[in-house]
């Protein structure tokens, strides 16, 4: 029978859990022992494997990072790649989109095909959006939404019988990031969002803003060092309001977290995974050019949405297009040399073709690194899905891939204008021949600069060349 995690009565009763997620033994025949009593035989347990995939922002990543932890202490072979012996697999999923959950949806068709006997479980921010639809699909076991994912290793334990078998109180050293092939982990320091802009379904999946204490993220930060984490990437839904929920008297917001994480922890790296125009302060600035020189990195997404202040003010963002440049401007001022990334939304309800044409020249004007560019998408329970003069697909797909080229060519500008600086690079990647630099650009080693570096590694370089989709 298939429960949706937390729910109290099952939802459907058409997909048993059927015996395939049995436990797994081996005999070991060196352990044969000779005794007054006669012949003993040790019986030894296979350590379960899973493997988490993950859909959608680095609030998911750090999700799925926090995920990947718990079932190691609980006893679990995390593995990166999904293969058919997998014991369970997980996705972790987003909805930001109609795409996005049609991914979701193929995914999991995907892997019951290939993989008939692994435990399939939909967590994340599409069950919790509609967990009846989730519940739904044939090729799911087990549904987790968002409110209580934290129990998501218990849940699968006890489905699979192995909750009698380890104590959730148990930690290891694995690097629950390098279990999921990543070198960057990325770190929730706050997530939901009090907004409720009109196009977007995070609110209704991630709930209201709430904060993670400074002591907290001080113990994880140094967690993740320790177990091999060279740069932290700090996520959340609303950054910028971090710690307004948390007692103002002990210097609870994001300049003085930043200062107490850079102040306590040894992490050579930190990255600010996003801000809002109206959160890119002058005192927040000065924690880049004074205590995080050097680790903080000097990259920027900064989301535009529209460069049309009345599409703006339909979306019910906070700023106008004005605002907007005046925040960019900041931040080069501050930082030079800053790389300054985005994300715009084409085709919003009513946006007209002048309302796009400033769309286009905020992105030709602004000269941003990179841009990801979307076109609008429907989400039941937005109050823009209500909106009259929705926009064809047709209209849509158009928008937004002007606004892609102009993206592109923008970032290779900011490309060629790298050649020839030292950076910072972290290595990664299969065979650590790639990295990613501090302003965020994909570095690739040269044939010519000898053997793949150490994972983890950060090492200044020359950047020789520019290439299409990085240096």
């Amino acid at each position: 029978m298939k429960y949706i995690s937390g729910a109290k009565s099952p939802v459907s009763a058409a997909y048993p859990l059927t015996p395939r997620h049995g436990a797994r033994y081996r005999f070991d025949a060196d352990s044969l022992l000779n005794s007054n009593d006669g012949v003993s035989l040790r019986i030894v347990f296979e350590m379960p494997t899973v493997t988490i995939e993950t859909h959608g922002c680095k609030l998911n990543t750090a999700d799925s990072i926090a995920m990947a932890d718990d079932f190691m202490a609980r006893g679990f072979d995390v593995r990166k790649e999904l293969d058919a012996s997998a014991d369970v697999f997980v996705l972790n999923s987003c909805t930001v989109t109609h795409v996005a959950d049609k991914k979701a949806r193929q995914r999991v068709g995907a892997v019951r095909r290939s993989n008939p006997g692994t435990m399939i479980v939909m967590a994340g921010c599409y069950p919790t959006r509609d967990a009846g639809a989730a519940a739904d699909l044939d090729q799911v076991d087990l549904v987790v939404p968002n409110g209580v994912k934290s129990a998501l290793v218990e849940q699968v334990s006890a489905t699979l019988g192995y909750d009698h078998l380890f104590s959730s109180s148990a930690r290891t050293a694995r690097n629950p990031a390098a279990a999921l092939g990543r070198t960057r982990a990325a770190l929730k320091i706050q997530e939901g969002c009090d907004q409720v802009c009109a196009y977007c379904i995070v609110p209704k999946v991630r709930g209201r803003e709430s904060s993670v204490p400074v002591d907290v993220l001080v113990r994880q930060a140094n967690e993740l060092w320790e177990r091999g984490c060279s740069e932290i990437v700090l996520t959340g839904t609303q950054l910028g309001h971090y710690g307004f929920d948390l007692p103002a008297n002990r210097g609870n917001d994001l300049a003085s977290m930043l200062r107490t994480l850079l102040r306590e922890t040894g992490v050579p790296r930190f990255r600010v995974s996003s801000l809002q125009s109206p959160e890119i302060s002058p005192e927040l600035l000065d924690v880049w050019t004074k205590e995080g020189h050097a680790r903080l990195c000097p990259h920027f997404h900064i989301p535009l949405q529209s460069g049309s202040g009345r599409v703006l003010k339909r979306m019910r963002r906070t700023y106008t297009a004005a605002d907007f440049v005046n925040a960019v401007e900041r931040v080069r001022a501050a930082v030079p040399g800053a790389s300054v990334t985005t994300d715009v939304i084409a085709g919003f309800p009513g946006e007209t073709d002048s309302d796009h044409a400033k769309s286009v020249q905020m992105m030709r004007s602004v000269g941003f690194s990179d841009a990801h560019v979307f076109p609008y998408s429907r989400r039941p329970g937005t109050s823009a899905d209500h909106f009259n003069e929705q926009l064809s697909h047709a209209a849509k797909v158009e928008r937004a891939a002007e606004l892609r080229h102009i993206a592109s060519l923008s970032a290779k500008r900011y490309r060629e204008l790298e050649v020839g600086r030292v950076r910072e690079v972290l290595w990664e990647g299969g065979r650590n021949d790639t990295g990613l630099t501090e302003n965020y650009l994909r570095v690739k080693l040269s044939g010519q600069q000898g053997a793949a570096r150490q994972e983890g590694a950060i090492e200044r370089v020359r950047l020789v060349g520019a290439l299409p989709n990085g240096i």
